[in-house]
C-alpha cells in the first residue's frame, strides 16, 4: 500500500515538473502555447497512469506553480481559468479511463470527454472571471480560444497521448515476461 502511494506521488510530482517545463518548447510564447496546449499533457497522462484524484492536484496546481516560477501562464484571467480547465481534464480522464474497459477506442473516448469537460470548465470560469473583473468573454471567445486556436494542440494531445500510453503498456507487459 505505502509502495503504491510512493509511486503514485513520484509519478505526478514528475508530470508536474513535465508541465512547469514542457511550455519552454514554445520559448514562452502566448500565442504558440495556446496552440499547442503543452501543459495540458502532462496532466491528461497523470489522469491515465497515475489516477483521477492525482491528475485532479496536478491540474489544480500546474498552472499557478509555473506562474509562480516562471511568470506564465497570465495569472489572471488565463491562469486562474486555466486550473480548472486542467483540474477537471485529469479528474475526467482519470474517471473515464479507470471505469471503461481498456481498449485504444475507449482511451480516445476518455481522452475526448476530458478534453470537452475541461473545456466547459474553462468557459465556466472565463464567465465568472468576466463577471467579477473588467474582463469580456463571449460565446465567439469561447469557440475561439477552446476550438479553433487550440485546434493544433487537440490534435497533438490525439497523437501523442495514446502513443505514449501504448508504449508504456508495451514497457510494462514486456518487463512483466521477462521478470
Amino acid at each position: 500500500m505505502q509502495k503504491d502511494f510512493v509511486k503514485k506521488m513520484v509519478l505526478a510530482a514528475m508530470f508536474l515538473a513535465m508541465g512547469i517545463l514542457l511550455p519552454f518548447l514554445t520559448l514562452n510564447n502566448m500565442a504558440l502555447g495556446q496552440a499547442l496546449l503543452l501543459m495540458h499533457i502532462p496532466v491528461l497522462l497523470c489522469g491515465v497512469l497515475v489516477g483521477p484524484r492525482y491528475a485532479l492536484l496536478i491540474g489544480l496546481l500546474l498552472p499557478v506553480t509555473r506562474w509562480f516560477l516562471v511568470g506564465m501562464p497570465p495569472l489572471m484571467p488565463i491562469g486562474l481559468a486555466m486550473t480548472f480547465e486542467l483540474g477537471t481534464y485529469g479528474l475526467i480522464i482519470g474517471l473515464l479511463y479507470n471505469k471503461l474497459p481498456k481498449s485504444i477506442p475507449l482511451l480516445f473516448v476518455s481522452l475526448i470527454g476530458a478534453m470537452l469537460a475541461g473545456r466547459v470548465a474553462w468557459a465556466a470560469a472565463m464567465v465568472v472571471i468576466a463577471g467579477l473583473t473588467e474582463h469580456n468573454f463571449s460565446f465567439a471567445a469561447f469557440t475561439t480560444g477552446a476550438f479553433v486556436a487550440a485546434l493544433p494542440g487537440i490534435v497533438l494531445q490525439l497523437l501523442v497521448i495514446p502513443t505514449i500510453i501504448i508504449a508504456f503498456k508495451a514497457e510494462l507487459n514486456w518487463r512483466r515476461g521477462n521478470a
